[in-house]
Formats: structure tokens, sequence, C-alpha cells
């Protein structure tokens, strides 16, 4: 995700889910076309288990048990059941795009030419490192540190982003605006403190990396002492950044991502890195001010840039050259980039086929152009419409319980009401499509194709800066299965990619729909309420528009979350840090409230009549279950998953989201309507003795 994205956007789910799982592997050559999902699948249960012991295992028990991890993933569950179904989709689109050129259709001809290009294996193998080379040339050329900086600001525009990040944001404070910002960064392996803890499995991981990074070099042509010593000082290069780099935690806050500051502040903060050579590089238009995340970053690596040595920089730039694009590189690159980062760290067992990497990356940098032949086979604008009906119950339901908040004085409620009336909807697609057609796709040049869209990405990034918000724009590709909220723009986005089975099915009743996309929605509508979005206002400017009072109480239920969520285990002898996941669980308790006064609102629950109970309690029911109780199992069900215990590990430290069993016991230990639903009583452990309630 972009740098300007992961401050901007509060997801659904991680888009590279993995964690825990006991089942074994499947080949992927063994798996058959994928099937669509199904809502509310009695078959997935284990009614074995009580569902006031493990709601968990009782709704997803024997789909987890049928449904072992594939052994091109590192998780299975109903996200990636339902991404592997629309890849096959897109997997269609692009095969008959490439097939026929797209004589009469420009943008099958695009998408058609680059998906072709990347499955032409033989050419990028007979390559081999040659793409690059024009690139690793222009490191090689660096005779000074007054060239440094501009070579830098050069590989940023390719999408290699060493040392730090740089884009655009929207202005903390006048939200309407994109400005510069400048992150920290700069690392290769998935956070700083894999370079900073000392227990064993990190001091592992570190000797692993140093010796992938060794074996990369050797593939460009190093002779391997040298590679070893330049793999050495790769890792110390990174290690010194990480040092410097501030905690996930710390950096969630947003007004910890707040310090605009005049450009001639920044140089003087960090006069080493020469600011002005990097900006020219890029391409970048001129501006006055830019937003510095952390300055403590980039003030304690200004000294680097001295006391490195030139070469060793020459080294880093080239590493991070190759790591940026190893997996479109041939064969040698793409096995060594997976033995270390997919099989090593998470777990894969098995590269994917080449048409699923292609598939993908063709989604990831021509998303727009690949969304659109997608949305005409499987959405239409009457999808907009449906979604959009459950949006709005969504929204009357969240205005009533903010009315109802017995924590909240009434000068907040009216902010916060305020707040929701101002929040905009984005469902399915955008409503004008990203233009690529100043992207060159050639036949037989798929690191050309890379590197070009990417340029045309990162310059499109660059050239928002000093221009007016577009809250039209998208974050996510429409084929995606996932949702978000954006704090600056105060809207919610869902994807056609995840408006079918599982989280929506047009066949299902009110109860599982209002448990399955219902709950996103909800869970979108939250995280504008949230430890982060809370701080925003109604315009989308960081802004403080609670009572000192109802912040205090605010945090205090908040922290009831995190310390609750931190006693979980997620894999081995690693907890949940409940502050990194802390939105995103604050949103799963608040959505499925939401979501239950929703469905309530337009489904009100019958009373038996007198005399006929139990027959009308009989007629409410469908597969033996009430309409809440088929709300709670359609909402656990989205969260069936198997995880490898590898991936797990790097989540725990990386992904603010919990893990599926977490998402749903978690969240319902805190409901009072499950606990009514399924007759649970004080003692059994879906019933927390301290429940934790915000929204």
């Amino acid at each position: 995700m972009r740098w300007n994205q992961a401050i901007a956007v509060i997801c659904l789910a991680t888009a590279t889910a993995a964690a825990q799982s006991g089942t074994p592997a499947k080949s992927s050559s063994d798996n058959p076309a994928p099937q669509r999902p199904k809502s509310f699948d009695l078959d997935a249960m284990d009614k074995t288990i009580d569902p006031c012991e493990d709601f968990y295992q009782y709704a997803c028990g024997t789909w987890r048990k049928n449904n072992p991890i594939p052994a091109d993933q590192t998780r299975w569950g109903r996200f990636t059941e339902l991404a592997e179904y629309n890849r096959s989709l897109l997997h269609d689109i692009l095969e008959k795009a490439a097939a026929t050129n797209g004589a009469s259709d420009p943008i099958a001809q695009k998408i058609g030419d680059f998906y072709g290009s990347c499955m032409d294996e033989s050419t990028v193998n007979k390559k081999g490192i040659e793409p690059i080379k024009p690139d690793l040339d222009k490191i090689n050329a660096i005779s000074n540190k007054d060239q440094l900086m501009s070579t830098i600001g050069y590989l940023h525009t390719r999408g290699v982003r060493a040392l730090f990040g740089f884009g655009s944001q929207p202005d903390l404070h006048n939200a309407t605006m994109y400005i510069a910002g400048l992150v920290q960064g700069g690392l290769s392996l998935p956070d700083r403190d894999y370079y900073i803890k000392s227990d064993p499995k990190s001091t592992e991981t570190r000797e692993r990396y140093q010796s992938h990074v060794a074996k990369m070099f050797t593939l460009m042509g190093d002779e391997q002492n040298l590679a070893q010593q330049e793999a050495k000082t790769v890792l110390d290069i990174e290690s010194k950044l990480a040092q410097a780099a501030w905690e996930r935690t710390k950096m969630r806050d947003p007004k910890n991502r707040d310090h605009k500051m005049p450009v001639s502040q920044l140089e003087s903060l960090a006069p080493n890195f020469e600011f002005k050579k990097f900006f020219d590089a890029t391409g970048a238009p001129a501006f006055a001010e830019v937003n510095v995340v952390p300055p403590d970053f980039f003030q304690q690596t200004n000294a680097l840039i001295d006391s490195v040595p030139l070469n060793d920089w020459k080294t880093y730039l080239r590493w991070h050259v190759v790591h940026s694009v190893a997996a479109t590189l041939s064969q040698p690159f793409v096995d060594e980039n997976f033995d270390f980062y997919d099989k090593y760290l998470n777990g894969r067992k098995e590269l994917p086929v080449r048409w699923k990497r292609c598939v993908q990356l063709t989604d990831q940098l021509l998303g727009e152009a690949l969304g659109q032949p997608y949305v005409q086979q499987t959405f239409g604008a009457d999808g907009k419409q449906r979604t959009l009906k459950m949006v709005q119950a969504l929204e009357a339901a969240l205005a009533q319980d903010i009315k109802q908040l017995p924590w909240m004085t009434s000068e907040t409620k009216k902010n916060a009401e305020v707040k929701l009336q101002a929040i905009t909807n984005k469902i399915g697609y955008p409503d004008k499509w990203r233009d690529y057609s100043t992207v060159n796709v050639v036949r037989g040049d798929l690191l050309g194709n890379v590197q070009r869209a990417t340029t045309f990405e990162e310059k499109r990034q660059f050239n928002r800066i000093g221009k007016p918000l577009d809250k039209k724009e998208w974050g996510m590709t429409p084929p995606t299965v996932n949702a978000y909220y954006s704090p600056p723009n105060n809207d919610i986005n869902f994807p056609a990619g995840i408006l079918q089975p599982p989280f929506f099915d047009k066949t299902a009743d009110d109860a599982v729909n209002f448990g399955g996309i219902g709950v996103v929605i909800g869970h979108e509508l939250t995280h504008g309420f949230d430890d982060q979005g809370s701080k925003f206002d109604a315009i989308g400017n960081l802004r403080d528009w609670w009572t000192a009072a109802d912040r205090a109480e605010f945090e205090k239920r908040t922290g009831c979350i995190a310390d609750e969520y931190s006693s979980f285990v997620a894999v081995d002898d690693m907890h949940l840090n409940g502050r990194l996941t802390l939105g995103e669980n604050t949103a799963d308790n608040g959505g499925i409230r939401i979501a239950l006064r929703a469905y309530h609102n337009l489904n009100p629950p019958q009373q038996p009549k007198k005399g006929k109970g139990d027959q009308e309690a009989e007629g409410q029911k469908n597969g033996g279950f009430t309409p809440e109780q088929r709300f709670f199992i359609g909402f656990a069900q989205i969260w069936c998953e198997n995880r490898t215990p590898e991936s797990a590990r790097v989540l725990v430290l990386t992904d603010p989201h919990s893990p599926g069993r977490y998402r749903v016991n978690g969240t319902l230990q805190n409901n009072d309507d499950f606990t009514k639903a399924f007759s649970c009583h004080a003692g059994q452990k879906m019933v927390s003795q301290n429940a934790c309630h915000v929204w």
C-alpha cells in the first residue's frame, strides 16, 4: 500500500492475511476451478461444540477441517476463497483479451498485452537481469554524495522506495487539498522490530535474511565472498534505519503523524539528505510545505548520509532495485525471493502458478482498466442500488445508537451526528475510470511494462501535490475482496469484489445478509468513530470535536478493548497487540451492534401470540435457527479461516486486524444480543465478565 493510503485508509481486512493452522497443505495443482462461496453454510458448522463455549468453532469447525490451506497460500479463509473465485473470473477476461489482441477495444488490448507479456515466461527467463541493468548502471555511476539523493529521487519514480517514503497525502488540517509527505522507511523486512528484537526467532530471521540478500547479489553476478559482505552492508544500514523508526502503535495515532513544516525547516532538520535535489529528481511539482512523519527519523538518520561510505550506499540501492522487482525477473530470482519471503517468513509451501501471479500483477498495476470488464460481468448498476439501501439502513441505525449512548454528552453527540450525516458512500466501482492511455504496454517486455505502469502511478501521485483532493478517487480496485473507510475523505468504500457471497447473497434472507455485508458496512462506519477516525471531523480535518470528559470516557472504553484483545494468544507464545488492533476491534464490536439494530429496524422481532409460543417461534426459524441466530452465524462464517503459524508471527507484528477466531469470539463475548440469542449464561466462555462497550 502506498504511504499516503496507509495513513488515510482503514481497511476491513489485511490484503496479505495469514496465520495459524494445524491442517496439512494441499497442492494447488490438485485444486479444481474455484466455486462461488456459500452464505450461511450449515455444512460448515461443528454442532458438537457448545456455541456458548466457542462460537467460532461452532460456526466454522467443519469448514476449517474440510478446507486445509492450499500449498500456494499462507491463509485460506472466506476472503481468500472469494478472492480465488474472482481471480478465476479475471483469468478468463485476461486470457480472452490476450488471445484477441483487443483490436477494437483499447482497454482490452492494454490489459491483454500486459497479461500476455507476463505469461511469456520464456522471454522473461532469457532476459535474466538485463531489464534492470539501466538502473544498476545509474547507481554504479554515482561518484560523490551530491549525486546520491538525485539518484534516490529517480529510483522513487520507479517504485524503489529506498531510505524513506515520499508521496502526496491529504492535508491533515485542510482536507480539501493534497500536500507533499515524507515518511520513515527504507526497510526490506516486514517491520522495524525484526531488526531490533534479540529473541532467538528474530536473530534467526536476520541471519536468514542476510543469506537471502547474499544469494540475490550472487544471482546478479557478484562473487560469493563479495556478495556476503554486501549482504552484511545492507543489513547494517537497514538496522540503523530501523533503530530510528517509530513503532507501529505510535504511528497509529494521527496526532503523531501531524508534522507539517516549511521545506526550509526540513532542510535544516536533515541537511545531509539534500532534499531539493531529491524532490527535483522525482519531477514532483514545486511545493513550500511538507508533512514529515516522524521528524525524529530524519533527524536521527541525517548523519548516516555522511558516516556510511558511498560504496555502501550504492550496495544498499542495488539491493533495493533488485528486491523491488524480484518477482518479475527470471526464474532464479523468483525462486529465491519466494524461498525467503513466502516460504520462510510466511509458511507458503508452493509458488502460485504463473497465471495467478500475472492476474494479480495486472490488477495491481492496471486495476481500473481490468476492473471495467469485471464490473460489467459481475456487478452492474443494480448492484449499487441494492448495497446503497443497506448502507442507508446502517447509517440510520448508527444515528440511533449515537443518540442513545449513555456515556456521551449532548454536545459531543451533536458533533458525532454531523460527522455521520457527512459520510459519503462509494459502492462497487468509480464513477470515473482512471485513464491509462499514456502507459506504453509492449508484448515481450514484462519488466518494462511493470516499470512504465509503476512510473505512471508514482508520477500521478506526485502530481497531486498542491491540487484539490479528488473525493471520487478509489484506493482499491473493483475486484478487491475488502472495504475501507478514509478519514480525510470521510467516506466508506465497498468494491464490487466483496459484494457477493458469503458477504452478500441476493438469495439469502435479511438476517444472513445483515450478519455478513451488514456487519462489514457497520464496521466501516464505526471506523469513523474509532481511536483514529474519531480524531477527524466531518470535513476530514484532524480536529478535536469532543469534550474533555467524553474523550476520557471514550479512551477508558477503548482501553478495555485493547486490554481484552491483548490477552488473546495468536500463535505459540505470541499475544495479540491490543493497541495495534484497537481500531479494527472497535469497528468489529460497533459494526455488529449497528448491523443487528438495522436488521431489527427493517424486520421487527415478532412477539409469540398467547398460547402459540412454540408454533410461532418455529415459524420464524430457517434451518432450525431463529433470525438472530442466523445473523450471528452469518457473521461468524465470513471469518472462517486457517492460517500458517509462520505468517501468524508476521501478522502479530504488522497487521492491525485480529485473526478470524478473535474477530468472532472477541466481539461476541461482549455482545448481550448474542448471549440472549443462544441462551448463554455467566460463567461460560462466550460471556465476558467485563464486557467492553464503545459504540
